[in-house]
């Protein structure tokens, strides 16, 4: 049972991801310290240095050979539902402006969630030591499927924008816009699927080829793998990473989350409200992410035989705020980036609530 000591660890454990926060939205907004321009650098160093450190040195510690492959199995199906659910939405809106970019913000609210931060400490606290092992290996998989999936995906967005949409806006207006090396995803005026075939429009081996290789670039891509195949050696062969490269591991890690969200915070003081999305979609993402994705959870858990406290615990994990990296990641390729970062902010703040509330349901239908 869940006491004021549990709760209190759970705030303790969100409390310092608000303080970085603060300090980030004062040193744009108060104190003038950082340039747009800067900002945008911050974020980047956070995306390509912080996280993948911070995925690498979690993975790495787990154990591959203790994983519970039902829940994991009930992970993949439950996705398989919200996917579902998005592609016949976005049958039905495929004319509206933005569908496609809507569905993969739609994914990313109802299925990516805060598992290390705050489920963690509330796994632990309503059912024991087991339940944190289970929510740390869902996490693991998160890492190395569902954000990699994400990553491929805007990766694929962002190139067939930069080769479909731009040459034909560039033939009629030379006023294309182009940011940091690549499209502004946010200032593009519809799809890729959508845009006008002009002259020369690329193959799809072309752009096969681009993603691959934007790929290969990204660190994102091979720390959850690299990770994993460590994890699975040590735990096999029983030996452990070197202290001099655990340490050197362990020093960019730490800073992975509480930079996240010093760049959450830089992004929300360059807004010109808190709720830099409007009330409207920050509902919406947090009726995705705390009604939708612990929905589909519990679909795909009944599905594969889940049962008892398992259940229980994959449906609360389900309801887990919204993951940081899912804003960097929509910081990094311009895409909603507000409607995610009012989903990471607001989401903290009203789970430890909801997820009592959950856990009180689930035990009185026990």
């Amino acid at each position: 049972m869940i006491g004021w000591g549990d709760v209190y660890k759970v705030v303790a454990a969100t409390a310092p991801l608000y303080f970085a926060l603060l300090l980030g939205y004062g040193s744009v907004r108060w104190w003038r310290i950082f340039t747009r321009e800067q900002c945008d650098a911050v974020n980047r160093l956070v995306a390509f240095f912080a996280l993948p450190f911070f995925t690498f040195e979690f993975t790495l510690h787990t154990d591959p050979f203790q994983v519970n492959y039902r829940a994991v199995a009930a992970d993949v199906v439950s996705k398989a539902v919200i996917v579902a659910a998005i592609a016949v939405w976005a049958r039905f809106h495929r004319g509206v402006d933005g569908a496609g970019a809507w569905a993969i913000t739609s994914f990313s609210l109802s299925t990516l969630t805060n598992s290390l931060v705050v489920g963690v400490p509330m796994a632990r606290a309503m059912y024991g030591e087991w339940a944190q092992q289970l929510v740390v290996q869902l996490s693991v998989f998160q890492a190395i499927v569902w954000l990699t999936l994400l990553l491929f995906v805007l990766e694929v967005r962002k190139a067939a924008i930069g080769m479909y949409i731009v040459p034909a806006e560039s033939a009629s207006s030379p006023e294309a816009v182009i940011k940091g090396g690549g499209v502004d995803v946010e200032a593009a005026n519809g799809e890729a699927a959508a845009a006008v075939v002009g002259v020369g429009r690329p193959t799809v081996w072309r752009l096969f080829k681009t993603v691959a290789h934007k790929l290969a670039l990204n660190p994102n891509t091979y720390a959850s793998f690299v990770g994993i195949t460590w994890a699975c050696v040590a735990n096999r062969l029983h030996i452990e990473l070197p202290s001099v490269l655990e340490g050197s591991v362990l020093i960019m890690s730490k800073s992975g989350t509480g930079m996240a969200m010093f760049s959450m915070g830089l992004f929300m003081a360059q807004q010109e409200k808190i709720l830099a999305c409007g009330p409207s979609l920050a509902a919406l993402g947090l009726a995705l992410k705390f009604a939708l994705g612990p929905a589909a959870m519990a679909v795909g858990s009944i599905a594969v035989g889940l049962r008892g406290d398992v259940l229980r615990v994959a449906i609360i994990q389900a309801a887990l705020p919204q993951s940081i990296t899912s804003f960097i990641f929509a910081k990094e390729y311009g895409l909603h980036a507000d409607v995610l970062s009012t989903a990471v902010i607001f989401g903290m703040l009203f789970s430890l609530p909801l997820l009592v509330g959950f856990y009180i349901v689930l035990e009185i239908i026990r």
